[in-house]
């Protein structure tokens, strides 16, 4: 598909929802300001939006329909609930807006698929956020998988070990925690992490699935995962949002023929293992690698936003777009079908 690319003036975006993650976009954006004219925001509640709109001095609306039909948008940032992000994506497309949506991209595999279908038709682009690929340090381990310096790979193992109290679910006019527009700790807090299960190993075959709830919402807060990929390799992943006190790990090990390597610390942002047969010349950049990092969202934001821009000038095809994005939730609503029936789901879900 041929999309016209933009190369003689900024691009004009606004933002949906100035939630929790909000704060990540307008940071990438003024990063980009080159690049970047913020033209409005919104959210249902005013005072959410309000510091946003006083500090870069733009309009607020609390219908996203009416700013789009009263700005001329090349692009517009969700950082709203995820149950909200299908209709929202397609209405920008309906109005010819390209669209930049938070993870997870929908609940509902039928509303990811809808949302793909939607801006096809409409001719415009759907960006699919997973700043966590750019983290220095699984961009090292990529271009190892990449390189097949594992050889085969046998086993990989996964960790997200944080916490969120019942505050957390508490706040946020009651959304979170419910199927409809959240998802439990698989799909929203571990979301990224499922996302390197099929990006750094490849297709998964097939998943089974356990979870269990304790604080008072609708859906799972803790969850183990089995998979087997179609290479052949095994693997699992351990998730809870019931750590104490705080978050303690977000970590990946693989296990291979030839090399073994475990990224640990709170959000894989510290390789603690790296051994392989032969050595390559970018083993020297570990340590500079690792991060100090008090936040799960790591510093991937703004290079996503990158090539956000080089894709519109038409100087790079898009990281993660939305049918990338499907991969990732083709495995969690999996993972949530193995769960709930007590059955191992092959996938892929269509054919």
């Amino acid at each position: 598909m041929n999309f016209p690319t933009i190369t003689d003036r900024k691009l004009r975006i606004a933002i949906v929802g100035c939630g929790r993650i909000a704060k990540n976009h307008f940071g990438s954006i003024k990063k980009q300001a080159d690049n970047f004219e913020l033209v409005a925001v919104c959210d249902i509640d005013p005072t959410q939006a309000a510091p946003y709109a006083s500090e870069y001095d733009v309009p607020t609306y609390t219908s996203m329909e009416t700013m789009i039909t009263q700005h001329s948008l090349d692009l517009v940032a969700l950082c709203t609930p995820s149950g909200l992000h299908p209709d929202q994506a397609i209405l920008a497309a309906q109005h010819g807006v390209h669209v930049i949506t938070e993870k997870p991209m929908a609940t509902r595999w039928s509303d990811g698929v809808r949302m793909v279908k939607a801006c096809d038709e409409a001719g415009v682009r759907l960006f699919v956020v997973k700043q966590n690929r750019r983290n220095t340090t699984l961009q090292l381990l990529k271009r190892a998988v990449t390189e097949k310096r594992f050889g085969k790979i046998h086993m990989v193992h996964l960790n997200v070990f944080w916490t969120r109290p019942q505050s957390y679910y508490d706040q946020g006019n009651g959304w979170r925690g419910t199927w409809e527009f959240d998802g439990g700790a698989f799909m929203n807090q571990a979301s990224h992490y499922v996302d390197l299960l099929d990006w750094l190993i490849g297709p998964v075959d097939k998943v089974q699935a356990m979870t269990s709830t304790t604080r008072d919402i609708e859906v799972e807060d803790t969850g183990v995962l089995n998979v087997r990929w179609r290479n052949g390799a095994l693997g699992s992943m351990a998730v809870t949002m019931l750590t104490y006190p705080k978050n303690l790990e977000g970590s990946i090990t693989i296990l291979g023929e030839k090399g073994t390597v475990r990224i640990g610390g709170v959000a894989v942002n510290d390789i603690q293992l790296w051994d392989f047969d032969e050595p390559q010349d970018y083993d020297a950049q570990i340590q500079s690698a690792n991060y100090e990092t008090t936040s799960v969202y790591g510093f991937g934001h703004p290079l996503y936003y990158h090539n956000v821009v080089e894709v519109m000038q038409g100087k790079a095809e898009p990281e993660t777009d939305g049918r990338e994005g499907l991969k990732s939730l083709e495995l969690l609503i999996a993972a949530y079908l193995s769960a709930r029936d007590g059955k191992t789901i092959s996938l892929p879900l269509e054919f």
